[in-house]
């Protein structure tokens, strides 16, 4: 008879979150890269700007990678997804022009557009209601974790080899991660290591209401939904600051602080590591109130209005004289960012049926990632006439809004 494991769950969540460190470090290689890859290859801020959008402009068509998951599964709709990211991530070591680069950006885009899908789905499944917070921030940890392995990883491959090695290296990790998946993940109906008694932890406490049904509704009946639109336009305006933490930071360190590679390794890397921990802090918020009698959707708003009240310190990053305090309050946007971040996508599973929870994070993510193309597109246009500084407070006024809209909009499923 085989042996089950305990507590299956949590290393399923950890091996979801190994998928999302290795999406974000891929996608993330770039970033870094890019003060080598803009002098070598003569582009300019501008197109570089082009290049990240080409990215976000095909990221945004999450729904389809989360349509594509609910229809055949997680173990090799998730596998499929990550072999694609991988060898498009390698093949960046081919690009010698400005276009090429906005190509493959565009197609790594549309296929690492998978990974939130790929948590909230798995969350859904593995998870009661409960735990759904603190697993959510585990999962989203990745994001960060991957974000911050950067730095050093890619700097060290670029000094070692060539900027080109370094999307070798990154992309080819893909592949490891692929034949722990296929080998390890399944349903919790299928899984041969999941124990009976946390079968029915996991079953007892997912809400009734959210049961999967037969009928998936169509795309355009979930957008007439008042909770989508509450959760989906905090998307919106919240994730315009993890794509300028992702793809900008280096740059103005470079530009603004006059930071060479070295200094960029050394420091690039702290707002993920804070971030690593708002993907904690977000989740302890929402479990504290529920333990004094708040409701989990009241709970889950409470602790994203916390992230964006902290988030009004990233104001005044531009302001200071001194760059380690602006990497000081850029690494507190990082915490903040994922405190409210993490809040808010969990909700995807809070609010809509199992069955519906990977096309609905797909196109809550449609939103963020669309937020966050507008946004680059404008720093591109105007960053070298206006400077950082207006961006880093624009950052700041837009997740209270997200807060209100939040507020005014969720209502708690019956």
């Amino acid at each position: 008879m085989l042996r089950k494991l305990y507590g299956l769950r949590w290393w399923i969540i950890a091996l979801v979150a190994l998928g999302g460190i290795l999406n974000y470090l891929t996608r993330n290689t770039l970033s870094v890269a890019a003060p080598t890859i803009l002098v070598d290859l003569h582009i300019t801020t501008k197109e570089y700007s082009w290049i990240v959008d080409a990215f976000q402009a095909t990221i945004m068509l999450q729904p389809i990678a989360g349509y594509v998951l609910d229809v055949i599964g997680l173990k090799f709709g998730a596998a499929l997804f990550c072999v694609a990211w991988s060898l498009i991530c390698m093949a960046h070591g081919l690009a010698t022009n400005w276009q090429a680069f906005a190509w493959l950006r565009g197609a790594l885009g549309l296929a690492e557009g998978s990974v939130m899908p790929t948590g909230m789905k798995a969350t859904a499944e593995w998870f009661p209601a409960k735990e759904r917070g603190l697993s959510g921030g585990i999962f989203n940890i990745g994001a960060s974790l991957g974000a911050m392995l950067a730095p050093p990883l890619v700097i060290w491959a670029i000094h070692v080899y060539d900027w080109q090695m370094a999307f070798v290296i990154t992309g080819a990790l893909g592949f490891v991660w692929v034949a722990l998946w296929l080998l390890f993940y399944d349903t919790p109906a299928r899984h041969r290591l999941l124990s009976q008694q946390e079968h029915d932890h996991i079953v007892s406490g997912q809400e009734k209401a959210l049961e999967a049904v037969a009928a998936r509704p169509p795309v355009w009946e979930i957008l007439k939904r008042r909770n989508f639109w509450g959760i989906g336009l905090p998307r919106f305006l919240a994730d315009p600051t993890w794509g300028t933490l992702s793809f900008w930071v280096p740059l103005y360190l470079s530009q603004a602080r006059h930071f060479d590679l070295k200094h960029i390794a050394m420091f690039a890397w702290l707002p993920f590591l804070a971030a690593d921990l708002g993907c904690l802090f977000g989740p302890t918020i929402v479990l504290y109130l529920q333990r004094r009698g708040i409701t989990l959707i009241t709970a889950r708003k409470c602790a994203f209005t916390v992230g964006a009240c902290m988030m009004t310190g990233v104001a005044f990053a531009g302001f200071v004289a001194s760059p380690y305090v602006a990497i000081a309050l850029i690494s507190l946007a990082g915490f903040a960012h994922q405190t409210l971040s993490i809040t808010v996508i969990t909700m995807s599973s809070d609010l809509f049926k199992r069955n519906e929870v990977g096309t609905i994070a797909g196109l809550q993510g449609m939103c963020g990632n669309f937020g966050l193309l507008l946004f680059n597109t404008v720093i591109g246009l105007l960053v070298a006439s206006i400077g950082y500084t207006p961006f880093f407070v624009a950052m700041a006024v837009l997740d209270l809004i997200g807060a209100a809209v939040l507020w005014s909009l969720v209502r708690a499923p019956e």
